[in-house]
């Protein structure tokens, strides 16, 4: 939603009289690019108490999706992000923004993400870092500041190490996506004569038939490595166990 429909929203509320938090919301959601730790915290604020259920809303979702133009995913960044930033650095909380910078929101989410142990957005599986690590992630986003991109290339390779197979699989992949999309679009290009296109076409249907074959044996060695690996890892806990 503009600025310019939060602004006749939020007259609207205050002509219907609406309560002062309410319209705090609407405000905040304004100023969200700026501040996303107080639309955050206003956030938090009201699912915890449940006012949405006194505006007339069933769900939290619906209140933030109808009146604050917000999606599910959003919301969930948002206030996941600032209960990490209040159990694992609350000092940030006390930061104006300006003499000391708050990190993003997008930062604190991969630092949550990283301690719930959560797949990397590729699938890559998430591997247990060791304090050291979660120690340096901690320093590079609560006190160096490091943007997402940033985080990613330094840490994904240790929390989400890619395996061979797992490489190799995606490798694939992606050249059969690449070759599917050339397939639909070359009848598109102009210039070029119908027997040169089913000429192609013939030779891009052949590869990927091979790449086919490929991505389900590469898929196959995949499940059967992590297959192996989900074993051991029962192994080692039993034997803790023991």
């Amino acid at each position: 939603m503009s600025h310019q429909r939060l602004d006749q929203l939020a007259g609207a509320l205050a002509a219907m009289g609406a309560d002062g938090v309410r319209l705090d919301l609407v405000q905040r959601a304004r100023l969200f690019k700026r501040s996303w730790v107080e639309m955050a915290n206003a956030l938090v604020f009201v699912r915890d108490r449940s006012y949405y259920l006194d505006w007339g809303y069933e769900d939290f979702y619906a209140y933030c999706s109808t009146e604050l133009q917000m999606r599910r995913p959003t919301v969930d960044k948002l206030t996941g992000s600032f209960v990490a930033l209040s159990r694992h650095a609350p000092n940030v909380l006390e930061r104006d923004g300006v003499s000391e910078k708050i990190p993003t929101c997008d930062a604190v989410d991969y630092f949550a993400k990283a301690l719930r142990g959560e797949p990397a957005n590729d699938g890559t599986p998430y591997v247990e870092p060791s304090d050291d690590v979660i120690a340096e992630l901690r320093a590079a986003v609560f006190e160096e500041g490091k943007p997402v991109q940033a985080l990613r290339r330094q840490f994904n390779p240790l929390l989400h190490p890619r395996t061979d197979a797992r490489e190799r699989s995606q490798v694939i992949d992606k050249a059969h996506s690449a070759v599917r999309r050339l397939t639909k679009t070359l009848g598109q290009i102009e210039g070029l004569s119908a027997a040169r296109v089913e000429q192609v076409q013939g030779a891009l249907l052949a590869l990927q038939a091979d790449l086919d074959a490929l991505l389900a044996q590469a898929k196959q060695e995949l499940a059967e490595e992590e297959g192996s690996d989900a074993e051991a890892a029962q192994d080692q806990a039993w034997e803790h166990v023991g």
